[in-house]
């Protein structure tokens, strides 16, 4: 396929994902679930684009994936999960072979009644889908804004960012005894250690050194930070994976993630918002290669065998590894319930299904890949939708607590934002000590810039015309929570020399604030929109109940107070016309 077309597909794909992940959140299903049918409607019994290449797909899906685990543990907020931190780790590896091993056991007495299936094989399956996963975990906890009860989110979290690289161990094990004649138990234990051991080892090394550098080194570049973090999260899964080391790159880049995440360094806001962008490009891609590459034809074959994995894994395997582990815990019965019920299989899943597909070649007697991708197309689907009405009703929410804390990426409304401040004669602040000056609470005057020489200020410091204050404030980071955004006016911008009543806004959008020149500005309906002035707006459409009535009644307010002034402003000045006049 030539390279121009590849790149059409590819930038039509993610626009439509991005679409699709607006219209997902309307339908009350999971985003991912959607991409998988785009990729399906694209595919050869859609649109006809017929792709088959497993290998290529392994490869691109194993590379996105290594960003998605990275992140997860980047994302990952130690302090937060501190209180649940032996409970996520036993159930990401006791519970991830505990799970594994039941849904083999059950599925080879269930397939060996009507078909012939080795142990082997059996074990297989359930070592591919024996891990949470954590795209899906996380997508339903963000989206969906599930602040559960008893630290579960946190719990969840930890455990579905984990669990993974203990799943491909699995994977890489059975599919490689199903290739090996006379694999001993020594072969077996010397492959673990070296997984575990090696990739956590890298995953240490790589996580405390890239904090070390990035403390010790200035960086040039703007963003030269996020591009060393970028290269250490590949540097963490491809160092182990040398052939003659054999570790397990997927631990550690894990580990690497949740290290740097949890570590203090600068500018950890820009890496956020790179690595939330990139593992959404990632995540959107994995989905629709996985549906683009099934065969929608060939399914139906497999879905009886799907459907009983599914269950046993469902109702058996993940609530009795879940019960045996946390029971001890003296752990509430709704919560085992909730905890049971998030063990989501996905992405992961059906890539380590084509891994070991490739692994084991012509030694696996049933079609592994689209069995695995009917399983968690039906997690996602099934316990995807019930996990946040069934945490309702079994009464886990907690509608005190806010789900972003538990993740690093979250910006808390405590985090400082610099302002700068001009001082003219005609400030309220001029004059005056700062201790006597009116500010809002929070806000803190740091430094004064005066006559081209800067000094800390305390209470007593006077203000003086002419003074560049810096101040710190709580900054705010969830505009798109409440339909906020700015709007740049260039040169050649549609609105530019046109008065605020003149403007054609969206439907439903309201001017709130223009930044010109540094300084606010209250608008009005006759103001008129000048080159480089930015516009503050707030999409009402966005909001719910009271908060938009409030809003809206407000504004409609304001708006009537600003067209009084203005008519009495011209009133005044006709009046004044015609006063004039009559003197003259």
């Amino acid at each position: 396929m030539n390279y121009v077309y590849v790149l059409l597909l590819l930038g039509t794909v993610v626009a439509l994902c991005v679409f699709l992940g607006r219209f997902s959140e309307k339908l009350k299903i999971p985003s991912l679930l959607l991409f998988i049918g785009l990729g399906m409607l694209f595919g050869e019994n859609g649109i006809g684009i017929s792709f088959d290449d497993y290998s290529l797909t392994g490869v691109i899906c194993s590379v996105c994936l290594i960003f998605v685990i990275f992140y997860g543990g980047f994302g990952t907020n130690v302090k937060e999960a501190r209180p649940v931190m032996a409970q996520s780790l036993l159930l990401s590896g006791v519970g991830t072979a505990l799970t594994a091993g039941i849904t083999g056991v059950i599925v080879y007495f269930i397939f060996n009644t009507f078909t012939t299936v080795g142990w082997i094989e059996c074990m297989l399956i359930g070592s591919v889908l024996s891990s949470t996963d954590a795209a899906s975990v996380f997508n339903i906890l963000r989206t969906r804004r599930l602040g559960l009860k008893y630290n579960t989110s946190s719990l969840l979290e930890m455990e579905s960012g984990s669990n993974d690289p203990v799943s491909y161990m699995l994977t890489v094990l059975f599919a490689s005894l199903l290739t090996v004649d006379n694999f001993g138990a020594g072969q077996v234990i010397w492959i673990v250690v070296k997984q575990i051991g090696i990739g956590a080892a890298f995953g240490a090394f790589l996580g405390f050194g890239a904090v070390f550098v990035l403390r010790k080194l200035p960086f040039g570049a703007g963003q030269g930070g996020t591009i060393f973090v970028f290269a250490v999260a590949i540097l963490s899964y491809s160092l182990p994976q040398i052939p003659f080391l054999g570790g397990n790159g997927y631990l550690a880049a894990y580990i690497t993630g949740i290290i740097i995440g949890n570590a203090r360094i600068d500018k950890k806001r820009e890496i956020v918002k790179f690595f939330d962008s990139l593992t959404g490009v990632a995540q959107m891609i994995i989905f629709f290669l996985l549906g683009l590459l099934v065969t929608p034809a060939q399914l139906p074959r497999v879905m009886l065998p799907a459907l009983i994995v599914f269950g046993v894994i469902t109702l058996i395997a993940r609530p009795a590894a879940a019960s045996g582990l946390l029971l001890p815990f003296r752990t509430k019965p709704n919560k085992l319930l909730v905890v049971s019920l998030a063990g989501l299989r996905g992405v992961a899943s059906v890539v380590f299904a084509i891994t070991a597909t490739e692994l084991a070649g012509g030694a696996l007697t049933f079609d592994l890949f689209n069995l695995v991708f009917c399983v968690a197309v039906l997690s996602i689907l099934v316990q995807g939708t019930l996990l946040p009405p069934v945490s309702r009703a079994v009464g886990m929410i907690d509608s005190t607590s806010n789900v972003m804390r538990t993740f690093n990426d979250y910006q808390d409304e405590s985090d400082i934002g610099f302002v700068r401040i001009r001082v003219g004669k005609d400030h309220a602040w001029f004059g005056k000590k700062l201790k006597d000056a009116v500010m809002p609470e929070g806000f803190l005057i740091l430094l004064v810039l005066r006559n081209k020489r800067t000094f800390v200020p305390d209470g007593r410091t006077t203000v003086m015309d002419g003074d560049i204050l810096v101040a710190a404030a709580p900054a705010f980071e969830k505009n798109d929570e409440f339909g906020m955004y700015d709007e740049y006016i260039g040169k050649s911008h549609e609105w530019a020399g046109k008065s605020l009543r003149e403007i054609d806004l969206p439907h439903g959008n309201l001017v709130a604030l223009i930044r010109r020149g540094g300084k606010c500005i209250v608008p009005r309906g006759g103001m008129v929109v000048r080159e480089g002035d930015v516009l503050a707006l707030i999409k009402t459409d966005e909001l719910t109940g009271g908060d938009k009535d409030l809003l809206e009644t407000e504004v409609a307010e304001t708006i009537k107070e600003q067209v009084n002034d203005e008519e009495n402003a011209a009133a005044e000045s006709a009046a004044a016309d015609v006063n004039a006049e009559n003197e003259e």
